[in-house]
């Protein structure tokens, strides 16, 4: 799995997250834990595979916004345990 983060300029609203949310859930399939922040101006996902970020990129800025810079690593599960 991998944790996707992306740099997102354009963001001034809770509306302007619903819309990249909306985008990322469509060009993604099986995307998991998706949220942006309009105040960091970033929005993050994890998913399954590592999605192909050049139509990503193409439908967040078909959308009215800037992506600035995204950024992948490998996702881990948090696990909690008592030791």
């Amino acid at each position: 799995m991998y944790q996707i983060t992306m740099k997102i300029e354009g963001m001034s609203c809770s509306m302007c997250e619903a819309h990249i949310n909306d985008v990322i859930r469509r060009v993604v399939p099986g995307a998991k834990k998706v949220k942006s922040s309009h105040v960091k101006g970033e929005s993050s996902f994890v998913a399954e595979n590592q999605p192909k970020m050049n139509v990503l990129e193409r439908a967040i800025e078909d959308t009215g916004y800037q992506v600035l810079s995204v950024s992948a690593a490998p996702y881990e599960k948090k696990r909690f345990g008592l030791f």
